[in-house]
């Protein structure tokens, strides 16, 4: 959650209400005739909590209760969520004799009697910042994930687990409301903060009827009937919810895109690959003709048929090394550059999953902005090998250089915009000619021979050095990274042994220095791990 430090500012409809009405008061708080109810709200940028705030502070003032909200900022890039603050006396105001009620601007922990969070993490946040209690809170939050830009950047995997929040959930919370509503929100064909509404009305913890919650967004003109269906989502699943429930998270639904593989490509895999292989191998070769083409599919198999026969001759029957290698080839093989980039952003159908979940309405205009940054390195990439190698040379040769970027704005909603990046997907038929590629593929080439190699010494270590490619990922500064600390690990640990100069290293070794390297990226843990290594190995 944001620091309650942090500068404050008032929501549009962030008002103290003080006009009649005849709301229900059905699921009031107990303490309801002495203090105000009070909902905390986290959301994360482009979610609506605004618009969610709103519909609250409209329904509160439509049935004459007094209402207050305010919000602090969150931080761009999801290292936090903007949060929203509100609370309604539960008292018409025309029963208070002109009196006005004071309300606070800020939570204050073990004083929220609603905490609604539209992010499993934002949850935790809430509960850690001591927001729920299981006194007084009702929790409601969406348990998909949004990755946090510390999760993303981990050189490892850097996701959180789930379950502990899970859990605390189901301690710290008086009554916890937790499923997918961004699932939720998909299969209603409405947007999140809708959801959230209905959960929030299906918790009877404020005082308005459903009609008034309804209304709210009525009044508010936008994508209605979408809204609309979002809410009754939301509130059937509080509603029916008793005393509360919390759906484990499941992992998101696998994209299978085996189904797309040429059938020439599918009977050549049947036939020359074991069961344990087919599957990943399939998606392995779906994955390069979309980026590439059959031809480059080819490849791939042809390079996986070197290492099944080394994992028949040492791996037995279960053919863990050729999975392994599979999986991650098919992923280096698939790098990312600017021509795939401009590839993703002029896919068929992509505007209209982008008006889709906007919320937008048929016909309202849409504006939709890229926003690239390429670099020295970038640009070089897609160079052919003659021009692009000589100019990042001198490059690294001057870093001034290599600070160069080329800040670019691009609106793929109009037509020059969307020409300019699919001409740029298209060169894709001239790839191989790449500074890039041929980069790439050399350091492909080094790391299956090592791969190879270590077979016939030590499976285990084969296994081990095959895992080395998940240092080799994203772009720019994590790329670089990534790449520099496979090739200290490749030539402090490995060249020597394939060059005749020294024994192999242990898999465990290998393993702890390849964890070393995802550890941080600062590289002082890798460092030290190379450093402990004797001088015979």
């Amino acid at each position: 959650m944001s620091d309650p430090a942090a500068e404050t500012g008032t929501d549009a409809g962030a008002e103290t209400g003080t006009e009649s009405g005849t709301g229900g008061a059905a699921g009031a708080n107990p303490q309801a005739a002495t203090e105000p109810v009070t909902l905390l709200i986290g959301a994360l940028g482009g979610e609506g909590g605004g618009v969610l705030t709103d519909w609250i502070v409209a329904a509160a003032m439509a049935a004459g209760y007094p209402v207050q909200s305010t919000s602090i900022p969150g931080v761009a890039q999801r290292t936090g969520a903007t949060t929203y603050y509100i609370e309604v006396y539960p008292e018409p105001a025309d029963t208070l004799n002109g009196r006005t009620p004071v309300m606070s601007l800020y939570p204050a922990p073990g004083r929220v009697d609603l905490a609604v969070m539209s992010e499993l993490v934002e949850a935790g946040r809430a509960m850690e910042n001591g927001m729920v209690t299981p006194e007084r809170t009702v929790l409601i939050a969406s348990t998909h994930r949004v990755y946090a830009i510390a999760e993303k950047s981990a050189m490892g995997d850097g996701r959180y687990d789930p379950e502990p929040i899970l859990h605390a959930a189901r301690e710290l919370a008086r009554r916890p409301l937790l499923f997918d509503m961004s699932q939720a929100a998909q299969e209603s064909g409405s947007v999140i903060n809708a959801v959230l509404l209905g959960a929030i009305a299906g918790s009877g913890v404020l005082p308005f009827e459903r009609e008034q919650f309804e209304q709210a967004i009525r009044d508010k003109g936008v994508a209605v009937e979408p809204n609309l269906r979002g809410f009754q989502a939301g509130y059937e699943r509080a509603a029916a919810s008793g005393e509360g429930t919390v759906t484990t998270a499941a992992p998101a639904a696998k994209v299978s895109r085996a189904d797309r593989a040429p059938e020439r490509l599918r009977q050549r895999i049947e036939a020359e690959l074991p069961e344990p292989v087919r599957e990943v191998a399939l998606e392995g070769v779906a994955r390069l003709v979309d980026y590439q083409d059959v031809r480059y599919a080819e490849q791939y198999l042809e390079r996986l048929a070197e290492v099944r026969q080394a994992d028949e001759r040492h791996g037995g029957s279960g053919f863990a090394l050729t999975r392994e290698v599979a999986r991650h080839l098919a992923l280096w093989m698939s790098y990312e550059d600017a021509i795939r980039v401009a590839a993703l952003k002029t896919r068929p159908g992509r505007i209209a999953g982008v008006r889709a979940d906007l919320g937008a309405a048929p016909g309202e205009p849409v504006r939709i902005t890229e926003f690239l940054d390429p670099g020295i390195e970038e640009i070089c990439a897609i160079l052919p090998r003659f021009v692009g190698g000589p100019i990042m040379r001198f490059a690294e040769r001057h870093p001034w250089l290599e600070r160069y970027r080329r800040p670019m704005e691009v609106r793929t909603d109009t037509v020059l915009g969307f020409l300019t990046l699919w001409g740029m997907a298209r060169l894709r038929r001239f790839r191989r000619w790449s500074y890039r590629y041929g980069d790439e593929h050399a350091l492909i080439g080094q790391w299956l021979t090592a791969v190879l190699a270590a077979a016939e010494a030590d499976y285990a270590l084969a296994l081990e050095t095959a895992g080395l490619a998940r240092l080799i990922k994203g772009y720019g500064d994590t790329y670089r990274r990534g790449r520099g600390n496979f090739l200290a690990i490749y030539e402090g640990l490995l060249t020597p042994a394939m060059n005749g100069g020294g024994a192999w290293p242990s898999a465990e070794r290998v393993r702890q220095a390849k964890d070393a390297a995802l550890a941080g990226p600062e590289g002082d843990a890798l460092a030290e791990a190379l450093g402990q290594v004797p001088a015979d190995q």
